[in-house]
């Protein structure tokens, strides 16, 4: 087995700070900085620049299709970065690679980024991940951008028939901007149709404003562990 402090890499004088101070507060139950992380980083207004991550695909798996568009909803503003592929880029060898990049760059612009279903061995994060990889742009690494995946914190902390992003909106939320779109319009997006691809982006729009408000509902119940996405 490794020696301990080989598995543990050790922390900057700032992370070693932050720890001290971690373990020396106390919130209003009684708790530590790391037991009740939420309530230390309210106390501190540590603000992380968040943004709600959602992407639409040709298909799920990302050496078959490619990225359709896009949507980052940064925490509290009606802006949403977004992109959304052409029909003449869609005729050429580089297909997505445009709204790839532009992608990349922008979930740079955020210390952690809220998907559902979309971390590590899901969909979204590895989908764009493989297509950067693909078209050599360069991506965030690890430890760059932090993820939470809300898909986990509805599946452990709520009792549902269906951990669907739909499914969760309308059961804690009481609705769901959520819409139904035809696989035919799907199919028509893929192929590059203007009024297709509108109708994905709006789509794609809907999710991550869903997104935000659930997890500003179950984040009082959870510990928003640090994941690199």
């Amino acid at each position: 087995m490794r020696p301990f402090h080989l598995l543990c890499p050790p922390l900057n004088a700032e992370e070693q700070l932050e720890l001290c101070n971690r373990l020396r507060f106390r919130c209003e139950h009684g708790h530590n900085g790391i037991s009740h992380r939420n309530c230390f980083d309210r106390s501190e207004r540590i603000d992380e620049r968040i943004g709600f991550f959602d992407i639409e695909t040709s298909d799920l798996s990302a050496n078959i299709g490619i990225m359709l568009s896009y949507c980052i909803k940064p925490e509290g503003s009606d802006e949403i970065l977004h992109g959304v592929v052409t029909q003449k880029e869609l005729m050429t060898p580089e297909e997505d690679k445009r709204v790839v990049k532009q992608c990349a760059a922008d979930l740079k612009k955020f210390d952690r980024v809220v998907v559902f279903w979309g971390k590590d061995r899901r969909h979204d994060l590895p989908f764009i991940r493989t297509r950067a990889i693909e078209h050599k742009v360069m991506f965030p690494l690890y430890r760059e951008v932090w993820v939470t995946d809300c898909w986990d914190w509805a599946k452990t902390k709520l009792r549902l028939n269906s951990n669907r992003q739909v499914t969760v909106a309308k059961q804690i939320l009481g609705e769901t901007e959520k819409t139904q779109i035809d696989w035919r319009v799907w199919r028509r997006a893929g192929r590059g149709n203007k009024e297709c691809l509108a109708e994905v982006l709006d789509h794609n729009m809907r999710d991550v404003r869903d997104l935000e408000r659930i997890y500003h509902t179950l984040l009082p119940y959870v510990r928003n562990h640090n994941a690199s996405i």
